[in-house]
């Protein structure tokens, strides 16, 4: 018997014992431009899409392109064979973080940051979204809620969008309050309502999801002075009543997933010590009271921002990462204990 079979055989056997998640494969799957990152996962009426904003580095501006940074989405049959199926680009606009969606009329939704330049120099920001019935064929990016916010992921559940928006940054904030984060919803993806500020310090980049008994799980990034270490929040419908716990690290690029079993999965950016040195992916054990980082992707530099799917009994993750030659994208397969 091999070391790993017996691993997973004594896990089945001892009670209480936890075992860890155990990469399958991994392989990079597009890495044509300069920088190939922020992206996501989405597995759609039998095929993989993956969106991710290709550059020339990290962030445009500077001596760059003011428009530096747009969207590729890419699609696969066997998640072996990847093609390019659009670019999405908006003129004077570098388009970022894209995370991909499904409304609930079935239509894909793509939601983006929309970053502007005025002379070489950051201008501002407001979010984009835009929308296609196969992949191909998108609508222009149109703005969404107010200039300076950042509408960082969406999840669809029971006819209503969420995400939570973040506005303050580069000089635009509010008096008082220099990063504003609201839980924000929609029906159709272009007007949106508050729910709820959620009055968390340095609140930054946001992914929501739903257990089975509809508790909204927050997973938030916090970039302000001191307080960068992530926070874990739920609530309960009409979600304005919010729980949070410090996970007591930093996470960059936060996402996290419910299994069927109710088990839940997350991961980003992860440093590991020295402190703020040596920046990795990793893939962690989330609850509502803790984030674990159980498992590091082959990864290293610049890189994160997970996109996860759960498919054929197996966990899909991509990510970027600057390990190699360039800065690409990633999908590894992974198996996971569960319930």
């Amino acid at each position: 018997m091999s070391f790993r079979a017996a691993i997973a055989l004594f896990s089945l056997l001892t009670p209480g014992f936890a075992a860890d998640p155990v990469l399958e494969g991994v392989e990079r799957i597009w890495g044509q431009a300069p920088h190939s990152a922020f992206g996501d996962l989405l597995r759609h009426e039998g095929r993989w899409l993956c969106v991710f904003r290709e550059g020339v580095r990290h962030v445009a501006g500077g001596s760059l392109l003011k428009d530096d940074g747009k969207v590729r989405v890419i699609a696969s049959r066997d998640a072996k064979q990847w093609e390019s199926l659009a670019v999405v680009e908006e003129d004077g606009v570098d388009l970022r973080d894209p995370h991909l969606s499904v409304t609930a009329d079935g239509r894909l939704m793509l939601t983006m940051g929309g970053s502007i330049y005025r002379n070489a120099t950051y201008g501002g920001r407001q979010p984009r979204v835009a929308f296609s019935r196969d992949g191909r064929t998108w609508t222009a990016p149109r703005r969404v809620l107010r200039e300076g916010d950042w509408l960082w992921r969406v999840t669809w559940h029971k006819g209503w969008a969420y995400g939570v928006a973040k506005y303050g940054s580069y000089g635009k904030t509010e008096p008082g309050n220099p990063r504003r984060a609201d839980l924000v919803r929609s029906r159709n993806g272009v007007d949106w309502e508050t729910v709820v500020e959620t009055k968390v310090d340095g609140a930054d980049e946001t992914t929501v999801r739903f257990l089975k008994d509809d508790t909204m799980v927050a997973l938030m990034r916090r970039t302000w002075g001191e307080r960068n270490t992530a926070m874990i929040g739920h609530a309960k419908p009409p979600y304005r009543e919010w729980t949070w716990k410090d996970a007591g690290v930093f996470i960059g690029g936060p996402n996290l997933i419910v299994l069927p079993d109710g088990t839940m999965w997350a991961g980003g950016r992860y440093f590991r010590s020295p402190p703020n040195g040596d920046p990795v992916t990793v893939l962690a054990r989330l609850t509502l009271e803790s984030y674990q980082p159980v498992l590091t992707l082959p990864s290293g530099k610049d890189s994160s921002y997970p996109g996860f799917v759960w498919h054929d009994g197996k966990l899909w993750m991509s990510y970027y990462s600057s390990h190699e030659d360039r800065t690409a994208m990633y999908l590894a397969r992974i198996q996971v204990p569960r319930k």
